[in-house]
């Protein structure tokens, strides 16, 4: 946990020194790429200034390289969902307002320990240590469609339920129905929190709890396994 805290605050104190950390109405406008919000693609001061708050308050938007990829648009996402808006993967004039003033990300099993907190409707993973939110990321669920495999057919579905971390396995891990990055399993080992390449901004999976790759090299390495809570609910 210390790592995520010493992150956070190396990215605070580098976008304080910057003069950026303070994010407000003023920016809006101040370069040609904030014109309609900043969104994949884009690139420059504007983008390392989403970058380092986003970072600053927990949402992993990767390195602050002022370049606008998937991983800050799946911190963006991560983002906007926390904070219950409509998730588009632009920071326009709404998300910034958020940016500037936002809603306090509280524990709904608080209980003072690490824990994992997964909000399926909300699509949020959070990992809390004391009731403090120290990593805050979009995930990707069950889909909810049907498939078959050996044993049959089924509806995926991701398990809901108060869980604890039971094994960890490093890099690509094959599975009957695909491939899962450093999976963390909660449940036994069939259910996982894990990287994949595809983490589409709606459910996809069969089952597992997709997160981002930049989220999945780190994760493993801020939890217990086993033994931390996990509590995913909707």
């Amino acid at each position: 946990m210390d790592k995520i805290r010493r992150n956070a605050l190396k990215a605070a104190s580098a976008a304080a020194v910057a003069g950026v950390l303070i994010w407000n109405g003023s920016n809006a406008g101040a370069s040609p790429e904030k014109a309609h919000g900043l969104a994949e693609g884009q690139h420059g001061q504007s983008i390392k200034t989403l970058q380092q708050r986003l970072n600053a308050l927990h949402y992993y938007a990767g390195p602050v390289d002022g370049q606008f990829g998937g991983d800050t648009q799946e911190a963006v996402w991560a983002f906007q969902e926390a904070q219950g808006l409509t998730a588009d993967g632009i920071a326009g004039k709404t998300t910034e307002r958020y940016l500037a003033r936002p809603r306090q990300i509280v524990p709904k099993y608080p209980g003072g320990g690490t824990h994992v907190e997964v909000d399926l409707a909300k699509r949020v993973l959070v990992l809390y240590s004391g009731n403090q939110a120290v990593l805050i990321s979009h995930v990707s669920p069950a889909g909810g469609y049907r498939y078959c495999d050996k044993s049959g057919c089924q509806t995926a579905a991701t398990p809901m339920g108060s869980f604890s971390t039971t094994e960890y396995m490093p890099g690509w891990v094959k599975v009957p129905l695909g491939k899962m990055y450093n999976p963390v399993f909660f449940s036994g080992t069939e259910f996982a929190i894990h990287g994949d390449t595809d983490v589409p901004l709606g459910p996809a999976s069969h089952g597992c709890i997709r997160v981002p790759m930049d989220v999945a090299r780190i994760f493993h390495t801020e939890v217990t396994t086993p033994g931390t809570p996990v509590f995913v609910y909707k």
